[in-house]
Order: C-alpha cells, then sequence, then structure tokens
C-alpha cells in the first residue's frame, strides 16, 4: 500500500518539476537569444516479485514479475534550436543564423562568457559590450596593416570615440577597361605633329620622328592601324600605298622633228611593264615639220588616257616635247621610251624622265631614302621619305630647295613651298592610289593623301593639306593621393600603334600627372610613356611599366611607389582588346584622405566597419565566435550568459561563417525559440499528470482506510 502513495508523490514531485521548466520557458518567450528546456522524466527502480526463468521442457519461459516504485525528473535538455530573427533599427544588434555563441568577458578577457543574445552597444570609453556590461571579445585592427588578424588572440573590442584615419598614400591603381581592336572606332584622336626639318640635311632615315603637342617625341604609329575622320580603318596590306610626284614628268626631243613623208614610229614603257606603241600613217613629201609633228602631237594625245603622256610642239625649236602630270591613276607616272622605230620625232630609245615613286606600306619597316621606289611603316617614315624626294633630283641627290611637308596638329600632312632656294621650283603635287600587279588599291588611304593634291608655286603662301590620319584612342582618369591625402588626377591615354597578325596588337601609354607632380626624372617629369600589348585573342600579353615613382612636391613624401594592375598576363580580368567598344569598366586606387568616424556597422562576417567623412570604410574590428561540442552541456547563470562546464567542450574560438559557426546578421536579434502554443499544451499535460498523480494518493489512501476499518 505505502509503495503507491510513494510513487504518487514522486509523481506529484516530478511534474512539479516539469511544471517549473515549463513556467521558466513561458516567463522567457520574449527573452532575446532564450533557449527553451524540456524536462526529461525517467522510472525509479522497481521491485522485482519473481524473476524471470528461461523454457525447461514441456514448459515455457516466464516474464519478471516488478512493480515500479515511480517517477523522477532525470535531467533538463535544453533546445538550441534556431529562434527566429527580428529586424531592428539600431546597427549595433547582431543576430547568429545557426551555430555559435558571442563571447563577452566581465574581467577584461582573463574569463570568458558566451551569450545568443545580440543586443550590444558604445560605452561613454567606446567598449562594445552587452546589457551586463561585459565586454565584446574580438579582433582590433592593426594600425601597422590595416588589417584585422582573426589569428591573433581575442581582445576586448574598443573603438575609441572620435576616431579618425590619417591620410593613406595611393600604392596601386587597378584598371580594368577594353581597348578597340575593330576596323570601325568612335573613339580617336589625331596623329601627332612630326617637326619639319632641314631636308638639305637630312640624310638618315629615321630623323623627324613624331611629337606631341608640347614638342616631346613620341611614336608617330604605324599607318597600317590607324583610320579616317570617320573613324574607318585604313587597314594597309604591304605593297599598299601611293604614286607621288612634285613636278611633272617632261622630256625634250634631242632632234628635230623631220620634214615630209615622215611616219611617227615610238614606243612608251607603262608602269605595270606592258608596252604602248604609237605610230601615224598618211605622212606626204609635202608635209612640214609643223605639219608632221601636228599629227605627231595628235596621235600621242590620242592615248594619254592610257600612257598619261601628252605631246606638244616647239616651233622655234623644232622640238617635241613630252610631258606627264602623273595624275591619271590608270596611266604611266613617268615618261620612258622603250623603243623608237624611227627618229622622226627627234626622240631616241633611252630617252626618259622620271619624277614619280612608289610609296608602298611594309609593316617590317621603311626605305625612304630619295631617287627610288619608297617603302614605309610609320606616318614619321611617310613624311621622311616624301620630303626628302620633294627636295632632290630623279637621282637621289639632294637639291637646294625648301619644299618643307610636316604633320600638323589635326593628323594632316601639310606641305608648303614658301622659302625656295638656288634649284627652288613651282611644286606641282600629284598622287595617285597603287593598283595592279596583285595589290588591290588602298581606296581609303588614297582618298586621305590626294587631298594634297595642288600646286604651290615657288615662294607662295599657299599651303596644301591632306585629310586628317586619326588613331583609336581611349583615356582613363582617377585622382590618387599622397601623404598628406592632397589628391592629384592620374591620367592614362591609350593609342594603337601597331598589329602583328601573329603576336597581336600594341598601344602605346602615356601617363600624366599635373604639375609640379613628377613622375619621371626626364623632361617632361611630369609624364611617363609606357605601352600595353594584347595577344590576338583579346586578353593582356604585358605592359609597361608596372609601376611609377610619384612625388607631389607640395611637402608630402617622395618617391611614393604606385603600382598598376591592368590584369593577369593571358587573362580577361583587366585589359582586353576585342572588336567592341572602348570603354572603361572598373578603376580604383586604394589612397584616401585623412577623416573622422562618422558610423559604424557590422557585416555577416562580424566585421565592424567604420564610415569616415573622407568617404571610406574600412573594418576596425571584428567580432569573435564559439562554437562547442556539446551546446546542452553549457551552465546558464542568468542574463542570457552561459558558462563552459566539463561536459560542454572546450570553445573553438574563430569567425562568423567559418568551420560550422553560423553567419551574423546585423541590424537583428533573435528571438526567444519558445513556441508558446506548444508550451501551454505542454501546461496542460503536466497539470492532467499532476492531477492523475494526486488521485494515486487518495486513491491509496482509500484502500488504507478500508485495511484499517478491518480492525473494527
Amino acid at each position: 500500500m505505502l509503495k503507491s502513495l510513494f510513487s504518487g508523490v514522486s509523481g506529484l514531485q516530478s511534474h512539479q518539476v516539469a511544471m517549473d521548466v515549463e513556467s521558466n520557458n513561458i516567463a522567457n518567450v520574449n527573452t532575446v537569444g532564450f533557449k527553451y528546456s524540456r524536462a526529461n522524466f525517467s522510472d525509479l527502480l522497481a521491485q522485482t516479485k519473481a524473476i524471470a526463468t528461461a523454457p525447461q521442457g514441456a514448459l515455457g519461459g516466464k516474464n519478471p514479475a516488478q512493480v515500479g516504485l515511480g517517477t523522477t525528473v532525470s535531467s533538463m535538455t535544453r533546445i538550441f534550436a534556431q529562434g527566429s530573427v527580428q529586424n531592428t533599427d539600431k546597427n549595433t544588434d547582431m543576430a547568429i543564423q545557426g551555430d555559435g555563441f558571442f563571447i563577452v568577458s566581465p574581467d577584461g578577457g582573463n574569463s570568458y562568457k558566451y551569450t545568443r543574445s545580440g543586443d550590444f552597444k558604445f560605452d561613454a570609453a567606446g567598449n562594445f559590450l552587452d546589457n551586463n556590461g561585459f565586454i565584446a571579445q574580438g579582433w582590433l585592427r592593426d594600425l601597422e596593416t590595416g588589417k584585422v588578424d582573426s589569428t591573433a588572440p581575442i581582445t576586448n573590442i574598443k573603438i575609441p570615440p572620435g576616431l579618425t584615419t590619417p591620410a593613406s598614400a595611393s600604392k596601386e591603381v587597378v584598371l580594368k577597361a577594353n581597348l578597340n581592336s575593330g576596323s570601325l572606332v568612335e573613339n580617336f584622336s589625331p596623329a601627332y605633329k612630326v617637326p619639319t626639318g632641314t631636308p638639305n640635311s637630312i640624310t638618315n632615315p629615321g630623323q623627324g620622328d613624331a611629337v606631341d603637342k608640347n614638342g616631346n617625341t613620341v611614336p608617330s604609329g604605324d599607318l597600317g592601324v590607324m583610320f579616317n575622320d570617320s573613324g574607318e580603318a585604313f587597314s594597309m596590306q604591304d605593297g599598299q600605298g601611293i604614286w607621288a610626284s612634285f613636278r611633272n614628268a617632261t622630256a625634250t626631243a634631242t632632234g628635230n622633228v623631220a620634214a615630209g613623208a615622215a611616219e611617227l614610229d615610238i614606243t612608251f614603257e607603262l608602269d605595270d611593264g606592258s608596252l604602248k606603241q604609237i605610230t601615224t600613217t598618211g605622212g606626204d613629201a609635202a608635209n612640214t615639220a609643223v605639219q608632221n609633228s601636228t599629227r605627231y602631237m595628235a596621235a600621242i594625245n590620242a592615248q594619254t588616257s592610257v600612257t598619261g603622256i601628252s605631246a606638244s610642239y616647239d616651233a622655234v625649236a623644232n622640238q617635241m616635247v613630252l610631258t606627264n602630270t602623273n595624275a591619271s591613276p590608270s596611266a604611266s607616272h613617268n615618261i620612258r621610251i622603250s623603243s623608237v622605230g624611227n627618229g622622226n620625232s627627234g626622240f631616241n630609245a633611252s630617252e626618259d624622265s622620271v619624277t614619280a615613286y612608289k610609296y608602298t606600306y611594309n609593316s617590317a619597316g621603311s626605305n625612304p631614302l630619295a631617287g627610288g621606289d619608297k617603302t614605309f611603316q610609320t606616318m614619321s617614315d611617310l613624311r621622311y621619305a616624301m620630303e626628302l624626294q620633294a627636295n632632290a633630283d630623279a637621282a637621289g641627290n639632294p637639291l637646294d630647295s625648301n619644299v618643307e611637308i610636316s604633320v600638323n596638329e589635326q593628323g594632316k600632312f601639310e606641305v608648303s613651298n614658301a622659302t625656295g632656294g638656288v634649284d627652288g621650283y613651282d611644286v606641282n603635287i600629284a598622287i595617285t592610289g597603287i593598283r595592279g600587279a596583285g595589290v588591290s588599291e588602298n581606296t581609303r588611304f588614297t582618298r586621305n593623301m590626294t587631298a594634297l593634291n595642288a600646286t604651290l608655286p615657288e615662294n607662295s603662301v599657299g599651303t596644301a593639306f591632306s585629310q586628317a590620319f586619326n588613331a583609336a584612342t581611349h583615356s582613363s582618369s582617377i585622382d590618387i593621393y599622397d601623404s598628406l591625402g592632397s589628391k592629384h588626377t592620374l591620367r592614362m591615354e591609350f593609342r594603337k600603334t601597331s598589329v602583328d597578325r601573329d603576336t597581336g596588337s600594341e598601344w602605346s601609354m602615356v601617363i600624366t600627372v599635373p604639375e609640379p607632380a613628377t613622375i619621371d626624372t626626364v623632361a617632361p617629369t611630369n609624364q611617363r610613356n609606357g605601352s600595353v600589348r594584347f595577344n590576338n585573342d583579346g586578353s593582356l600579353a604585358t605592359f609597361n611599366p608596372p609601376n611609377f615613382s610619384f612625388s607631389g612636391n607640395n611637402g608630402s613624401s617622395p618617391d611614393q611607389q604606385v603600382n598598376l594592375s591592368f590584369g593577369t598576363a593571358n587573362g580577361f580580368d583587366g585589359m582586353t582588346s576585342f572588336d567592341s567598344r572602348s570603354a572603361t569598366s572598373g578603376i580604383s586606387q586604394d589612397g584616401y584622405t585623412g577623416g573622422d568616424l562618422v558610423g559604424v556597422r557590422i557585416d555577416q562576417s562580424g566585421t565592424v566597419v567604420g564610415s569616415f567623412s573622407n568617404g571610406r570604410s574600412f573594418g576596425l574590428a571584428q567580432v569573435g565566435m564559439a562554437k562547442f561540442t556539446n551546446n546542452e552541456g553549457l551552465a546558464t547563470e542568468g542574463g542570457n550568459i552561459f558558462v563552459q562546464t566539463a561536459n560542454s567542450g572546450d570553445p573553438i574560438i574563430g569567425t562568423a561563417a567559418t568551420a560550422g559557426r553560423g553567419f551574423i546578421q546585423s541590424s537583428a536579434l533573435e528571438a526567444s525559440n519558445v513556441d508558446l502554443s506548444n508550451s501551454l499544451t505542454q501546461l496542460i499535460i503536466i497539470q492532467r499528470g499532476f492531477q492523475a498523480n494526486g488521485k494515486t494518493i487518495t486513491t491509496s489512501d482509500t484502500l488504507l482506510e478500508t485495511l484499517i476499518g478491518l480492525k473494527r
């Protein structure tokens, strides 16, 4: 009888404990970061009435006969299920999504406590602490490296009020851009101006290199990669080019025109090597020399469209004069008499007049010497070759003349004949395109050059201009900072200079900063020249220089090393050269001026990011997080605090969102994980269990009364 009473009492006691646990859960339904607990029931030892026996012979086995002695609460289980995350308007609030605990210390880091409550704030001294006044633990920014080292031991997080950041000199400029490799571009600018030389003294190829508007020598650029004023590429191929002459080709007969029945029989050799024979018929013995010359001129002039040669008659000297203006693109550009059937015209087979030469593009180099056909690669080569020939005779011997050819700031060839010498002459510029012999005419290049066709009398003030030659260009700029925090605009200008069908393209680069700042030791000291090369798939091949030394010359630290980062070799993560519009997709640098702290925020890794008045933001500290092998082994101390126990395991400290630790959501708090509906249901179950155990006691009491009544 008494055993049932004790069983009922144990049931009452256990349910009372369960009631206490569930009441605590309900009480903390609005406690930030609270984790509810569950009371675990287990039965007590049982009284064995009969032991179990095994089957024997024909008799089967018997189970043990046991009577339980009640129940007890054997353990409490804390449930660390994720609580809902509630957004707040406080930027120092933090909620953990996943496993882990914030680390706080009540004694400056000598001992640690742990919490899921992320209601943190800064006190008057800049300590980052919870509602208990315990200081959050983590890592601080290293002032030398400017980084937060999360591998170092954790310490108190403290951000002094009124924090300022000193100016930081720029150390790197990162550029991501595309430079248009196509045949039609939108961004272009005129070729550089080429200085005029002293023609009579020019003897070496390569003199007269191009310069910019400040007179600084720079490459003039490969004409094969230049563009006209519509942004259309010339796309020069080897062998393409122009015929150019500066005077008419003239030949005067060495003998007199014959009278009588003489007939003309003369053969001209054309530029393509073919021959054109011209003859007459119908001669009469009574013809005078004038009459015959008239017949001869008519026959020669009838073929001018083929030969380019026209004939005239000098009645005083009784001589024929042949002239070729070199103006016809389809006819010969010089007078070459290949053979003469008879000498009635006064000419013999060896007479010729050469004033026009071929100027052909050669991607491998140039040969601009006077007195023969020439090759060119750059605009400077072509200017130099034309100027040499304009001031030389047919054999290439220098003349005492002063025809000047330059390239102006609009990228146009400019020809003048203002000051003549002893050998000065009236310049008649005739330019036509090269065609035939397996070479197609480059009509765009021809059109640009034929604009020069003009007559410039000796000592005249007139000037002939070609159309403009342009280079594909692109520019980017960004402000960099010196050690004082002063801004200096860094400008990078790119200009397409050459193409190699096997390797890719090359662009020149000019880096400039405003004076008095300097980036070079050679004048102009505020400018540095370089280049960028691309592979034939548009990826970056190499660039130079990789860095430069910057001096602001304003009291800041001199020789500031600035690295250029244009991407990785053979990669597409930086500068590229595709057939698409030239554009800068990203440019940045790492310098900044000084500033005051104006606000903080916290990111998912727990980094406390400071925002400064200079527009910069960087990590000031990082909140540490701890993870335990057995969260249920932690003990609570009140105030939303857990402490380590022997069964929780040692804390594994690290950053949020790593090694199984959850990530941090800022401006949010984790609510209690108590399910109120479930807790109220548990209250009903516990209440009914408590009532049932009470009935056990009252029923046992009734039985005892009956037993005691037997004595009566």
